[in-house]
């Protein structure tokens, strides 16, 4: 296949379209050779015919300057290493029709199995052996990005298990970068074709979680084993989860929340707080995952100060929860402290008319 480069000419009034090799050899010391890395896929592994290893094409549509004809080779040739693969398929895996994977994912198989038994004193031997599946033959697509590592016996772009969901719909689901996805966890399609599932980038979702239909996960979550999160749920960035957990449909998960071991979340978890319990309540802020992701002193002290007066307040028989929030908003200390504003804005926005609400809360003597 040729690779063709679009370069707007200065009247811009049509497209020149050059042969990479005709332009690359008018720039020096520039070499055209690519950069090939290994890819493995295991004989005993399927691999639908129309699935795509690695990310083989080229999107020149995007090359377009703004000032013509200037192209600076560096970029050009680190643009030519996105054409390599370096993709790692295991035995016994199963690589759908839908499925798109990255450069060097990693899809995780155990080693091959039997299955001993014996029938009128005959010994048969069943091979039970199974990897990791990645796509269906379904309508719609499956794309996992570049560097995402799928464990043993995962399952990752199925069917969604809804009975909204209508046979023959196309369904969706994708998977950023530099992604952990471990052994026996589950992560499904959309339900109906104008919603999508999506994962972001840098999660490590451990053993036997699951991510149902329509989910929107952002960035550098950690999900501990046996985190279980129902359709329509929303994590959003640096949430960390302890094992065990069960959230709600429709419910969020706020950024650089925690949520504690065992705990049932059937209602929205605020921004920079932490959850525990049957029915999960709210105990307080995450210091300890605010001082690790590099917040100061003045925020996690403002912070404090801000979730007293909202939730721990001297006052509490005598000022509604609403006015709480309205003086912390009009608070000259705290209304310019960004973090205490996202906070009131990520709690003003679960009590609309469409939402949950936030979790509950108790009077404690401390912080």
């Amino acid at each position: 296949m040729s690779l063709f480069l679009k370069i707007r000419k200065p009247s811009l009034s049509s497209l020149s379209v050059f042969s990479f090799q005709s332009f690359f050899t008018t720039l020096p010391h520039f070499s055209t050779e690519k950069k090939e890395a290994s890819s493995f896929i295991h004989p005993t592994a399927v691999v639908h015919p129309n699935a795509i290893i690695g990310q083989n094409e080229l999107v020149c549509d995007k090359l377009e300057s703004s000032a013509p004809f200037l192209v600076l080779a560096s970029a050009l040739e680190k643009l030519l290493e996105l054409t390599t693969a370096g993709v790692s398929i295991g035995p016994f895996c199963t690589i759908g029709s839908s499925a798109r994977l990255g450069n060097s994912c990693q899809i995780v198989s155990c080693k091959p199995y039997f299955w001993k038994y014996r029938i009128r004193r005959a010994l048969h031997f069943d091979d039970v052996s199974s990897g990791s599946v990645v796509g269906d033959n379904l309508p719609g697509r499956t794309v996992l990005g570049c560097n995402n590592i799928i464990g043993h016996h995962a399952v990752v772009g199925v069917k969604c298990q809804d009975m909204k969901y209508k046979p023959g719909d196309e369904c969706f689901l994708d998977v950023g970068n530099n992604n952990e996805i471990r052994e026996h966890a589950s992560i499904h399609r959309s339900s109906k074709s104008s919603d999508i599932t999506v994962i972001g980038d840098n999660n490590l979702i451990m053993g036997s979680c699951h991510i149902a239909h329509d989910c929107k996960i952002g960035n550098s979550n950690i999900f501990a084993n046996n985190t279980l999160l129902a359709g329509h749920v929303v994590v959003e960035d640096y949430t960390h989860t302890a094992g065990a957990i069960v959230v709600h449909q429709f419910c969020r998960v706020g950024s650089f929340s925690f949520i504690g071991g065992g705990s049932v979340v059937t209602q929205d978890v605020p921004k920079y707080t932490m959850v525990a319990g049957e029915r999960a309540e709210l105990r307080g802020l995450n210091l300890e995952g605010l001082r690790r992701h590099g917040f100061t002193v003045l925020e996690i002290k403002s912070l404090r100060m801000a979730y007293r007066k909202i939730f721990m307040p001297v006052d509490a028989n005598n000022v509604g929860f609403e006015e709480r929030l309205t003086k912390v908003e009009q608070d000259e200390q705290l209304s310019n402290v960004p973090a205490v504003c996202s906070m009131v804005q990520s709690i003003h926005d679960s009590l609309t008319e469409n939402r949950r609400g936030i979790c509950k809360f108790r009077q404690w003597t401390g912080l």
